[in-house]
């Protein structure tokens, strides 16, 4: 049965403007996309600045990579409360502040004269992200219909295979050609050049309510839905176990020169676009069969790229594997959380990314123990361990699920 919260959802509040399935609709979810390119691309593109940012601060690399932990603490720590607080704000009003917000922030980042205000730059983007998300895949269904809700999140999440794929890559090219506060301050004006599209092509759309703390308990209560935002945790530790030292894998296992590495992981991230299609393509009917699914095909993926690193045609099919597998996690994760709470599906959104961000962190802890017990390579054969797991309690989630029903 649906979880018991009162929260009006876009499924009962109309378009203002236009029906669901128009053109403005359509536009409206290639918009968000975008949008999503650009967050995704301010969260992740610290990791290629950190040196050059290091030097200029002076201070040290690994001091400097705290930033990175910050933003995820903060994400996972305070992105369901500020979604459900915010959930009473009309959407289109709701996504241009972020991107304002975002704009700004990175501004004030290109500016930082030393790490502590850096390090404020990055909590303003980190506390807007979360709501991003979480309210951006509920818009993004509701736009669609229910026939298509998991096309369109798939669709809004092709802004992380392009920040994959391009937008990091390109901006840490930027930053090696004109310095890292350059790069901040291109990803400022994209910022402003979203929300001025955004402003021109999606419909206003009716706000939901304030979501109380007694409400966002009930949610929490339930079990099903805890099983599905424990699940995404698992699937996001497997994930990043593996990803977050996939460049130094390259180089040390694959011996791919490290001149070479880049255009690789912009290899990874194309085959990406595969995954993130697939994904949206077969959640929509069976959401925990695709999760175990592709959960499966990301262990086979890592494991092989192990056995096959010496191997440069097996190599670019392993890493194929492990590339549509990774990238269309993150769709399926997303819509299988907030179809699991279909009466408050922007805060479950949250929630869903705030377990990710558990999971970056989690995974990016584990493999960097695996690498101080044993080596680099073993970060793939320890995320395909947890893949497994995932798979492993796809069935127990489901009979929770079937539990609530009942």
């Amino acid at each position: 049965m649906p979880i018991p919260i009162r929260m009006p959802t876009l499924a009962t509040e109309p378009l203002t403007t236009e029906p669901t399935g128009t053109k403005a609709g359509t536009s409206s979810i290639v918009v968000l996309a975008v949008a999503a390119f650009v967050i995704v691309t301010t969260e992740f593109l610290m990791v290629g600045l950190l040196p050059a940012l290091a030097r200029d601060l002076g201070v040290s690399v690994s001091t400097a990579g705290q930033l990175v932990t910050l933003f995820a603490v903060v994400v996972m720590l305070c992105g369901p409360a500020l979604t459900a607080w915010l959930g009473h704000i009309e959407r289109k009003r709701l996504f241009m502040a972020v991107l304002v917000l975002f704009a700004v922030s990175n501004a004030v980042a290109a500016m930082a004269p030393n790490l502590w205000v850096l390090a404020i730059a990055r909590i303003v983007p980190a506390l807007a992200l979360p709501v991003f998300w979480g309210t951006a895949s509920e818009t993004a269904a509701q736009l669609a219909g229910p026939q298509r809700a998991g096309r369109a999140v798939s669709t809004v999440y092709l802004g992380i295979s392009g920040a994959m794929l391009f937008g990091i890559p390109l901006g840490t090219l930027a930053g090696d050609a004109v310095g890292w506060r350059a790069a901040f301050w291109i990803l400022a004006a994209l910022s402003l050049a979203v929300a001025a599209l955004l402003q021109m092509a999606m419909p206003r759309m009716k706000a939901g309510q304030r979501v109380g703390l007694a409400a966002q308990a009930r949610l929490l209560r339930h079990p099903a839905f805890i099983a599905n935002a424990v699940l995404s945790v698992v699937v996001f530790t497997a994930m990043f176990t593996g990803y977050t030292y996939l460049a130094e894998l390259l180089e040390q296992v694959a011996q791919v020169p490290s001149s070479q590495v880049g255009s690789w992981l912009m290899g990874f991230g194309a085959v990406g676009l595969i995954g993130n299609w697939l994904g949206g393509l077969w959640v929509d009917r069976r959401p925990l069969e695709t999760t175990a699914a592709f959960s499966a095909m990301l262990a086979v993926g890592m494991v092989a790229v192990m056995w096959l690193a010496r191997q440069p045609i097996g190599l670019v099919a392993a890493l194929a594997v492990w590339g549509v597998a990774n990238t269309a996690l993150y769709p399926i994760c997303q819509l299988r959380v907030m179809k699991s709470a279909p009466d408050a599906q922007a805060l479950a959104g949250t929630v869903n990314v705030s377990a990710a961000n558990g999971g970056i962190a989690l995974g990016a802890m584990l493999g960097g123990a695996s690498i101080s017990l044993w080596d680099v390579g073993s970060v793939a054969l320890a995320g395909a361990v947890v893949a497994l797991v995932a798979v492993v309690a796809c069935p127990w989630v489901a009979r929770l699920a079937h539990k609530g029903q009942a």
